[in-house]
């Protein structure tokens, strides 16, 4: 497997002590405000090529937003930019031609494989304005997703004004909609076909109605999802308040027909218990933390829950990283410092070697010391994946379950002119260890039973009945051999 390597000591010795990528994330994480509309510009010369982030010296945010809410499985970069282009003096380009170039101009600045998958893409752009039609505002947007298309790359896409809206509402802590969190079938149990929930938030109308993770989404308002694709049928899920929707679920061999109400659904990021082991001498006080998603309030909530279980005396932890399909990136980063006082926590890479890397420096630690489980499955993607790599690899943890999701892009989001806008990959990462989990995943330390459940209260069930199918030893759950 190829490794991302160390870029040219002449250009790292020339850039700017604060890389690219990091300059932003590190003002973001003190500045931690709403999403601004930022302006781009380049960086450095050594990353001219690959320049794709914006700054105004306002905040801004970095993301991998979790499929359900929006999508899955990837980190994303959340820089919400004006993606301008100068178009050559001519007065033959309309309006709807510069918007097309706006969205050329994102993509040739930031994509991160110059080869455009093997094509000129300077040619594509002449050959379109040329040849394709763009006499309307759907003409342009069907053109933009064909040339995006070129690039056979599903996660650099585009979004309508309303998606591009989606998107960012996934993060802000609520939604309107049902409350589930969708995947792509194969992430779940193989399905072929539909939409694949990962989880149902608690308290939502899709919990409520019985919906389980790994049931089969087969049609949304009797359209079948099939051929969907995946940020279609999220935004088919959302909608006004007290409005409803008709789903076809297959659960199962049985399928059923739902009819949901849409409600402002709270994503409370985090839930925690505490597990009494009788007879398990210091491991006899268990905490346990499930974490559902990275939004706003991810890092903190994770804070307060540990500070709740230390006052019961608490000595080691266990987090509960499954069906957690992403969410924001720096929260993911901070929560990997919350368990860790030093060592990397993600290397960011392009197609020149390493761009940037994240550590921990003791500086928000507060819980480095106790012993330490993490729990994965395949639902764990995207953000999850960086923090459950970078516990493992810095065994930090010991990490229990099976090989998680296996994304590893790196996507921005360019705002256009017009409220729409793109997500265009620009980077992939690798965990402290170098490996890439692209398509792979990460790989637990220990598989976990076949009937270990996911609630909570379950949970600390199995560890208390030894005679359980479902039982770990709790003496020996911190230990690696």
């Amino acid at each position: 497997m190829k490794h991302c390597c160390r870029r040219s000591t002449k250009c790292l010795a020339s850039r700017p002590s604060d890389s690219r990528l990091a300059r932003p994330i590190k003002r973001m994480l003190s500045r931690y405000s709403s999403l601004m509309i930022v302006l781009h510009t380049n960086i450095s010369r050594c990353y001219q090529a690959m320049s794709t982030f914006h700054q105004d010296g306002g905040s801004k945010h970095f993301m991998s937003v979790g499929f359900g809410r929006v999508v899955l499985g990837v980190v994303l970069v959340m820089s919400i930019s004006a993606a301008s282009y100068t178009a050559p003096s001519s007065s033959a380009l309309t309006e709807e031609n510069l918007l097309f170039l706006e969205a050329w101009r994102a993509v040739d600045r930031a994509y991160y494989d110059k080869s455009f998958n093997g094509q000129s893409w300077f040619r594509y752009r002449e050959n379109a304005l040329r040849n394709e039609p763009m006499n309307t505002r759907e003409e342009t947007y069907a053109a933009i997703k064909k040339m995006l298309s070129t690039l056979d790359d599903p996660f650099t896409r585009f979004l309508e004004p309303e998606k591009l809206k989606s998107l960012k509402s996934g993060t802000q802590g609520a939604l309107t909609g049902v409350g589930l969190s969708i995947s792509y079938p194969m992430a779940i149990n193989g399905s072929p076909t539909g939409v694949a929930v990962m989880t149902a938030t608690p308290g939502g109308p899709a919990e409520k109605a019985g919906i389980l993770p790994g049931d089969i989404i087969l049609a949304i308002d009797n359209r079948s999802t099939e051929d969907m694709d995946i940020y279609d049928a999220a935004e088919r899920l959302q909608g006004p308040e007290g409005s409803s929707v008709d789903l076809s679920i297959r659960s199962g061999a049985n399928i059923r027909h739902v009819v949901l109400a849409r409600q402002t659904v709270t994503l409370n990021p985090v839930r925690s218990r505490m597990c009494e082991i009788p007879g398990a001498k210091d491991s006899s006080k268990i905490g346990y933390i499930k974490l559902t998603t990275f939004n706003q309030n991810a890092a903190e909530s994770v804070k307060e829950a540990i500070k709740t279980l230390r006052d019961s005396n608490v000595k080691s932890f266990v987090l509960d990283l499954r069906n957690n399909s992403g969410g924001l990136f720096p929260e993911g980063i901070q929560i990997a410092k919350i368990w860790m006082d030093k060592g990397v926590i993600v290397y960011i890479c392009d197609s020149q070697g390493v761009r940037d890397i994240y550590e921990a420096d003791g500086a928000d630690t507060i819980a480095a010391s106790e012993p330490l489980v993490v729990l994965v499955n395949k639902g764990t993607a995207s953000a999850s994946e960086i923090l459950a790599g970078a516990l493992k690899d810095n065994k930090r943890a010991v990490v229990y379950g099976e090989p998680t999701y296996g994304k590893g892009k790196i996507q921005s989001v360019f705002g256009l002119s017009d409220g729409s806008g793109l997500a265009v990959t620009v980077a992939r990462y690798e965990t402290p260890a170098h490996t890439d989990i692209d398509k792979v995943g990460v790989i637990p330390d220990r598989p976990l039973p076949s009937s270990f459940p996911t609630e909570e209260d379950a949970f600390c069930s199995c560890l208390r009945d030894p005679t359980a199918a479902c039982n770990l030893n709790a003496a020996q759950l911190f230990t690696r051999s």
